[in-house]
């Protein structure tokens, strides 16, 4: 345990709460001729980088998206993330999507969400924008519940393109009100099917 930042006092109080005199009681149950007898016989450590070129030089035998076309979907394609991105997510003010309930202390947040929400509205013509959700999935859930709410109506049509992890985060939470959800499967070129989007649609 030497990983966990207890004292002997602690380590003494805890095996004294629990009935055994010291740590190694606690793998009494194991049977001696398949205990570890001796240290692990691993390499010395690595220096910051030495460490960096061994682990590139493993994932240098993996293949990538540097090198190859991906069609696996569901998010695994080819990212690029400017490297700005680092400097301002670690940024106190920006170092959270959530709803910064402290008007006086989080004005770098605020201010940066005004700026966003009044660019999407000139993007999309719309007279509001939502903000500060926490990420793609929960934004397409809320987006649901109030499309429900508006209309009234009880049952969405999905199309079957939409990631998967964002739909199961849909189901989760329609759970509740019970709501049907109709997914719409995609056509052979990956895209979602009119005809059956069609089919799904009627006076309701």
């Amino acid at each position: 345990m030497s990983y966990i930042p207890n004292t002997e006092a602690d380590l003494k109080a805890m095996a004294k709460e629990i009935g055994v005199k010291s740590v190694e009681d606690l793998y009494s149950h194991i049977p001696e001729d398949v205990r570890l007898k001796h240290k692990l016989r691993l390499p010395g450590p690595m220096s910051e980088m030495e460490l960096l070129t061994h682990l590139e030089e493993i994932s240098g035998l993996n293949s990538n998206l540097h090198e190859c076309i991906s069609f696996l979907g569901a998010g695994a394609y080819h990212h690029f993330i400017p490297a700005v991105v680092g400097h301002l997510a670690g940024r106190a003010e920006f170092y959270t999507s959530y709803t910064p309930y402290q008007p006086e202390i989080n004005q770098g947040a605020l201010q940066a969400i005004f700026e966003y929400k009044t660019l999407m509205c000139m993007l999309t013509g719309m007279e509001v924008s939502n903000a500060s959700m926490y990420d793609g999935a929960s934004s397409t859930a809320e987006a649901v519940l109030m499309a429900l709410r508006i209309t009234g109506k009880n049952r969405i049509l999905i199309s079957g393109t939409v990631h998967p992890e964002y739909r199961q985060v849909i189901k989760t939470y329609m759970n509740i009100d019970k709501t049907e959800i109709i997914e719409i499967p995609c056509n052979d070129k990956g895209v979602t099917d009119p005809k059956k989007l069609l089919e799904a649609l009627d006076g309701d």
